[in-house]
């Protein structure tokens, strides 16, 4: 079974890793699923999303947990049920996944968000809609696609914590500078409905893929 590795993020708070190379019937067979999850599935129209689901519910179960653990609040933020395991603090969970790779990130302190990204050209053609393209300026080719790849990812874990209607990724988030991609870590702030919260950003290369965790300050 291809548990790829765990990254652990600080003393609470440990990423999980599985890289799909098992087909879709491997995977079917092995993942418990309960009957809206079985239904969710089916709906599901690519098998790479169909593998990346089924990935997570295998991380899960490879940590202790299920898929019959695993439940959305009313705005698709996932939750973990602890309280028939009998532990007493309450765990953050997030969740991404991305051709190849599935991820958790479990959090017993604070809110998580994590986003897994493969590295491709076509970041750049979009990049605009998401972030300040000055960031940009005078970084290699390859080095402008991984940072734009980080941005992204810095973005989407952010929104994934908040989770909050009318957020825009170019108008509300805003990471600190950091010139090089193999930093690992900068800060970013969320500025929205007169709030502003910072956020800690440690980011990985996976292989192809560029893996980023956000946590609250």
């Amino acid at each position: 079974m291809p548990f790829y590795r765990s990254i652990i993020i600080n003393e609470t708070t440990t990423a999980y890793f599985w890289k799909i190379t098992e087909d879709f019937n491997m995977l079917f067979r092995l993942a418990k699923l309960k009957d809206i999850s079985l239904a969710r599935l089916e709906k599901m129209k690519s098998e790479s999303h169909q593998k990346g689901f089924l990935a997570v519910r295998m991380l899960l179960q490879y940590i202790g947990y299920s898929d019959f653990d695993l439940y959305y609040d009313e705005f698709g933020k996932p939750h973990l049920k602890t309280e028939e395991k009998g532990i007493k603090e309450e765990l953050h969970i997030s969740i991404s996944h991305s051709f190849d790779f599935s991820s958790i990130c479990i959090s017993k302190s604070k809110p998580v968000g994590i986003d897994i990204e493969i590295v491709k050209p076509k970041i750049l053609k979009i990049a605009p809609r998401f972030m300040d393209v000055n960031h940009l300026k005078e970084l290699s080719e390859t080095d402008k696609i991984q940072k734009a790849t980080i941005i992204w990812g810095i973005k989407e874990s952010i929104f994934k914590i908040k989770n909050e209607k009318g957020i825009s990724f170019p108008n509300h988030i805003f990471e600190s500078p950091f010139c090089s991609i193999t930093e690992t870590n900068c800060t970013a702030e969320l500025r929205f409905n007169n709030i502003k919260e910072e956020f800690h950003i440690q980011y990985y290369q996976l292989e192809d893929y560029i893996f980023v965790c956000a946590l609250p300050k």
